[in-house]
Parts: structure tokens; sequence; C-alpha cells
């Protein structure tokens, strides 16, 4: 396998494929057994009615066959903000590995059902704390919503449902790029572009 500092002549190594998705979770199947913390953390983009952006951190939960699964609560500001564009970008970076994968495309909400299964798998407290939070809208204090989840873990009992307010979003990718940190700043950069609606995918290698 090629080390992340090896300048490839060509398409292969840790590049090597005929399926982004495919690639994707390769490289964070390697990050997951050298990363300390959240491998599956990205920073993800969207913008507000004046177009300004805003980018938080989220865990990716899934790399399907073609596209990208995360879950929040509908009603907090980035919920909003995908909902009304329909379109979104994050970045996946490992400093252990020197390697990034960078994706723009659309945005479309998951089944029910999905959303419930992986609920389900959550923990208790991570169940009661989604139903406990109001995302992005303002907190007087903490102890309020200590006291909240607290008074939630007795009302919904061991195995509290879903609430309606939360679920999944699925990003559905027209640009996937594969970067790879080179000696002396000479970095591989792969480009796979798509239009959308397509599966079609056009591969290129870009400067660094």
């Amino acid at each position: 396998m090629m080390k992340p500092n090896e300048l490839s002549s060509d398409r292969g190594g840790v590049f090597e494929g005929d399926d982004p998705f495919v690639i994707a979770r390769n490289w964070l199947a390697e990050a997951n057994e050298t990363e300390a913390n959240d491998p599956n953390a990205v920073a993800l983009a969207t913008v507000d009615d004046d177009g300004l952006p805003n980018v938080r951190m989220v865990l990716l939960k899934d790399i399907e066959a073609n596209g990208f699964v995360f879950f929040t609560n509908y009603t907090s500001a980035k919920a909003a903000e995908l909902q009304a564009t329909g379109k979104a970008a994050f970045v996946m970076h490992w400093k252990s590995l020197r390697r990034q994968i960078r994706v723009r495309g659309v945005v479309s909400t998951v089944t029910d059902a999905e959303s419930d299964a992986y609920f389900n798998s959550r923990s208790v407290f991570s169940r009661v704390g989604a139903w406990a939070s109001d995302q992005s809208s303002p907190l007087d204090n903490r102890q309020l919503l200590v006291d909240r989840a607290a008074e939630l873990t007795q009302s919904l009992g061991s195995n509290p449902d879903r609430p309606p307010h939360w679920g999944g979003f699925r990003i559905t990718p027209v640009e996937i790029e594969f970067w790879c940190d080179g000696a002396n700043r000479l970095h591989d950069r792969f480009v796979w572009r798509r239009k959308e609606n397509e599966t079609q995918w056009t591969v290129g290698r870009l400067n660094p």
C-alpha cells in the first residue's frame, strides 16, 4: 500500500478502484484503526438564507452505495439550512493518515424506518438527550437542560421511541475529492464528478 508521503504517478495505491464509495469506506476503515477520537467526524457546511456559510462537526453514520448519512435534530439550524437549500458539503480529515475526503452534493431525508433503526441502537441516555434538547434554540442555563433530561428519563422509561423532530439526512454527492499528503507538498488529489441524478463518474487528478 502506498504510504501517505509517497507521490503516486497514477491512480493506484490508496486511490485505486472504480467506486468512490468503496474507496471512502476503505479509508474510514483505516482511520478506525489509527485515529484517536471520532474517525467518522465530518465538518458539515451549509448556508443560511443570506448565503452566509455555517460549518459544524457531525458524526457520519453510514457510507452507503450512493450516499453519506448522518443524523440530527430536524429543528436545528443545520437542518433548517439543509432543508431550505437541499445542498451541503463536508470534509473528513485524518491527521493520523494525512488524508482527507471532500464531498459536495444534494440532500434528502432518510426514511422513518431508517431513523428508527439507528435511534434504537443508541444508548438510552443519548435517546433521552434527543428528546430533551431543543437544538440550536437559546438556553438560559445548563441546569435547565439537566433537569429536563432527568424528568424525561422518568417519563420515557428505559426504551424511548424516536422523537418526531429527530432523524437522518443523506447527502448524494455530485463531487468527491480524495486528498493524500505528499512529500515536499506535492500532494495527491483526485476528484470524482458527476451530474445530479446521474451515476456515471468522471475522474481526474488535480494540482495540489
